[in-house]
């Protein structure tokens, strides 16, 4: 029997062991695993997970001296949950270690390591709070710091981390009026039109929620629809589209709109998001290699990617990867991206994105592009056009990363560019 108050340290357990051990994501895990608990305790289960997986190169760092070898995995991340929640909650020593203790002792292949669980915690609980802080940062790990540090240097890798572990607050896409839903919610209007609210609250308690007058979507995810600019009418293609807020905006431009995606799953939430918004779209549960619709006036391919974007969101990402498969991954981008060419019509616009920090998934993908379709207009000025300064222009289209706008929380790092394909566009081509 599970002690009162202790089902969230448990749970939160159970999904940081999902991600470090058994190399899944917390979205592939939080249903399974929080199921049986009220709404209160699901969501401070997932708020431990999320700050331990968040500061848990710091609570190593921590921990270290106190360890004189390497406990087994299960232990260690008792140790560090444990950890972030005295120096990241507050929480009390005294209900910590005990409970931790308690957790050790109820599970087999920890029982034995109760008593070093006690006594590390006990030592690391009378460290000071600046001890904590003048630790270092936590580094992204070194599969993906190694290749962006190529990229973008030491100073920027050093931002992004900054921002990683700040967390990130909630952006809604409104249908109309953001400075109204601004004032209502409690929250400001970014410079693009999001609204950012920097509490966290539930989701669904929120005005507006039941009315469909908004959606989650964090700022740089909603650049890539505005930038396609869909007008009433057209023909519009969502590929990899759910789980919807994409094509949320799309639709709401009076555009029709085609939603294309593998994943019946995840069609049956952007299903859920289109009725509860009152927007319409057809969708289409299909292999975007394969499907053969079209042409279309525009297309937004928002591709499968690495998602190293948006760590500062999800940091399991940091801990559930490992980088491999890249590889195939990129090969699938380009795949993808020659066929939405391909379902064009010709004059047609293209936008491609990644929610991706890497060059090899943005920038790259365009040269190679330009390699084989040498005809494909790549547009220079997507910065100017979403009113975005200069600086975040890059040379194949727009980058957004992690570590801008600092002082109001940040936004994803995406890639995006706008293509055009020639009015005389010829297969030969």
């Amino acid at each position: 029997m599970t002690k009162s108050g202790q089902a969230p340290r448990l749970a939160a357990l159970q999904l940081v062991d999902g991600v470090t051990i058994r190399k899944r994501l917390l979205s592939e895990l939080t249903r399974e695993t929080l199921a049986r608990l009220p709404d209160e305790e699901r969501a401070r289960a997932l708020r431990l997970a999320t700050s331990g997986l968040r500061w848990m190169d710091r609570a190593d760092r921590l921990l270290g001296p106190h360890l004189k070898k390497r406990p087994p995995p299960e232990v260690l991340n008792m140790l560090r949950l444990a950890t972030a929640e005295l120096f990241v909650d507050g929480s009390a020593a005294h209900g910590v270690v005990h409970s931790y203790v308690d957790i050790a002792r109820g599970t087999p292949r920890s029982r034995p390591f109760s008593g070093l669980i006690n006594a590390v915690l006990r030592k690391v609980s009378a460290s000071p709070p600046e001890t904590w802080a003048a630790l270092p940062l936590p580094r992204m790990p070194k599969w993906l710091r190694k290749p962006l540090l190529a990229d973008y240097g030491k100073p920027v890798i050093e931002a992004m981390e900054a921002a990683h572990a700040k967390g990130a607050p909630l952006d809604l896409t409104v249908k109309a009026d953001p400075q109204e839903w601004a004032e209502r919610l409690g929250g400001q209007v970014t410079p693009t039109g999001s609204v950012r609210l920097q509490d966290n609250a539930q989701v669904s308690a929120l005005a507006g929620f039941g009315a469909g007058s908004w959606w989650v979507q964090d700022a740089a995810a909603a650049l890539p629809a505005r930038l396609l600019a869909a007008q009433p009418g057209e023909k519009v293609l969502d590929m990899c589209a759910a789980p919807g807020g994409k094509t949320m905006q799309l639709a709401a431009t009076g555009a029709k709109v085609t939603a294309l995606d593998l994943s019946a799953k995840r069609m049956d939430v952007l299903r859920e998001n289109l009725a509860r918004t009152g927007l319409n779209a057809d969708l289409v549960t299909e292999d975007a290699l394969y499907f053969a619709g079209g042409p279309f006036d525009a297309i937004l391919l928002d591709a499968p990617c690495s998602a190293t974007g948006t760590i500062r969101r999800h940091p399991d990402l940091a801990h559930a990867k490992t980088g491999e498969g890249f590889p195939e991954l990129f090969a699938l981008q380009e795949k993808m991206l020659d066929h939405a060419i391909g379902l064009l019509k010709p004059g047609g616009r293209l936008v491609y994105c990644t929610c991706s920090l890497l060059f090899d998934e943005g920038e790259e993908q365009i040269n190679d592009l330009k390699l084989r379709m040498p005809d494909i207009r790549v547009d220079t000025g997507v910065a100017e056009r979403l009113g975005l300064p200069a600086e975040w222009q890059v040379s194949q289209g727009l980058r957004t990363r992690p570590d801008h706008w600092p002082d109001t929380g940040g936004m994803d790092g995406f890639f995006m560019t706008l293509l055009q394909k020639p009015a005389d566009w010829q297969i030969s081509s």
